[in-house]
């Protein structure tokens, strides 16, 4: 049994360093910058549009985002919501984490332009997604990527590709993997034994995934705001504490990112190739753009404009990566817990951070948190990740069902559901190791018809968004 594991542990490693290595990933880089480059980089000079679309319209009185008039659609909010409950996960604590240790502080400059790319990347995605969708023989409106790739390209083989990834990947990195992360966070703070958890996990999941996509988004309306918000204030609080090393911190980030005046040429460009692999790859890893998955959530919104939603998928990488893991990055480069020198002995000598003793992932954000909060700083992250965990089971279950759909039918749906809420007690009663690294696999597979889809529809998107903007430039004229 050791062997069999060992050689599924070697195949798995083997494809996924072809499928996130530096081309992949240099692949994702390209079609963010074709899509920002061909928009005129949207994101930027567009900003006060996409900001007064999405969140500023949340606060109007005749706010149109909050409502449906579509019983069988969720409003843009929701949409928001339901995605950032998938993609504001674990990863925004740990990930970060690890990019820190094994990227050092630059890996975050290069988080950040992942994320100044990917929002255009997202925005594709989702104006594509509302361009193909349809409905379904209930009612509801179905799309996704494996929608656009069938729709707009004709190639039903690599949508069916997408959806196998996409169901395999729901049940890793979705589903166990989470249920693992919450189990063991309440064990080792509050010693809630894992098979309890287990079981609240499941009846809890079950009563909101089986509901469907309306229970659903309406949980994710009231818990993804507050606990953003609460994880924000959390982060706020240390960096306040801590307020005379921020300039140090983005000094460090900028320096690293670049170079590093005390080491010579060559290591210094080894260091710099590491900063880019982390903060890249953790960027998608965290806000999901690129991978299509969100799409699904996104095509089931109240909207009539392809390009306004788009909007909104620009704003859920901005909020995932520039402003939740940014205060990550930042709550533990200020609290001085960080040993700069010891990481990055540690990368450039190959040794294993925890051989060296020193904390990484959860244990570094937690013992940041922990320097200026104490004992509550542990538990404070121990209920972030339980929020965070939960929330993404709950968007990840929405993706899986839909590509089930997509490959099996409507009558399958029901089956999916059972096994993904059992599967939530494994999660948190089994060691996951394997399973966590081989779901980063499939994630990858997900990916990588998305991006070509993505590369091949361009022009459709760039299209749709010069029309959309052509007309709101004359109803402006019309009406000042």
């Amino acid at each position: 049994m050791e062997q069999l594991v060992r050689t599924i542990s070697q195949i798995n490693d083997t494809l996924n360093e072809f499928i996130w290595g530096p081309y992949m990933l240099i692949f994702f880089l390209f079609v963010g910058l074709m899509f920002t480059v061909r928009t005129k980089f949207f994101q930027i000079g567009h900003i006060k549009d996409w900001l007064d679309i999405t969140i500023l319209s949340v606060f109007r009185k005749d706010n149109k985002s909050r409502k449906t008039n579509d019983k069988h659609s969720i409003s843009q909010f929701q949409s928001l919501c339901t995605a950032l409950a998938a993609t504001i996960g674990v990863g925004n604590i740990s990930g970060v984490a690890v990019a820190l240790t094994l990227g050092g502080p630059g890996a975050i400059f290069w988080m950040w332009l992942s994320a100044f790319l990917g929002m255009m990347t997202n925005f594709a995605e989702k104006t594509l997604g509302i361009k193909y969708r349809y409905k379904n023989e209930k009612g509801n409106w179905i799309g996704g990527a494996m929608v656009y790739i069938e729709k707009g390209l004709g190639w039903k083989w690599l949508a069916v590709i997408f959806s196998v990834f996409c169901v395999l990947a729901s049940f890793g990195i979705g589903n166990m993997a989470q249920g693992n992360e919450i189990a063991n966070g309440l064990n080792n703070s509050f010693g809630v034994p894992t098979w309890v958890t287990g079981l609240v996990v499941m009846c809890v999941a079950a009563m909101v995934i089986l509901g469907g996509i309306k229970r659903i988004a309406a949980v994710a309306e009231k818990v993804v705001p507050f606990m953003a918000i609460i994880y924000i204030v959390g982060a706020l609080i240390v960096i306040g504490s801590n307020v005379t090393a921020i300039p140090g911190a983005f000094a460090m980030i900028f320096d690293n990112a670049f170079n590093l005046p005390s080491m010579g040429g060559g290591v210094a460009g080894f260091t710099v190739m590491l900063a880019m692999k982390q903060g890249i790859s953790r960027g998608i890893f965290s806000n999901e753009a690129g991978l299509g998955s969100s799409v699904m959530v996104h095509a089931t919104a109240d909207v009539k404009e392809p390009v306004e939603q788009g909007m909104w998928a620009i704003f859920e990488v901005f909020t995932d990566t520039i402003v939740v893991c940014t205060m990550t990055a930042l709550t533990i480069l200020c609290s001085g817990v960080y040993d700069f020198a010891a990481y990055e002995q540690c990368a450039l000598s190959g040794i294993d951070v925890a051989d060296a003793g020193l904390p990484s992932g959860v244990a570094l954000t937690s013992a940041a948190f922990e320097s200026v909060l104490g004992p509550f700083g542990n538990k404070f992250i121990s209920i972030a990740i339980m929020l965070f965990a939960f929330t993404t089971i709950l968007g990840w279950s929405y993706y899986g069902e839909r590509a089930v759909e997509y490959l099996f039918g409507l009558k399958a749906v029901p089956v999916y559901k059972i096994i993904f809420i059992l599967m939530l007690y494994v999660g948190c009663n089994a060691s996951l190791e394997l399973v966590i690294d081989i779901s980063d696999t499939f994630n990858g597979f997900m990916a990588l018809p998305n991006l070509i889809a993505l590369t091949l529809l361009s022009k459709q998107v760039i299209e749709m968004t010069r029309d959309y903007l052509a007309r709101k430039k004359i109803a402006k004229k019309k009406h000042p």
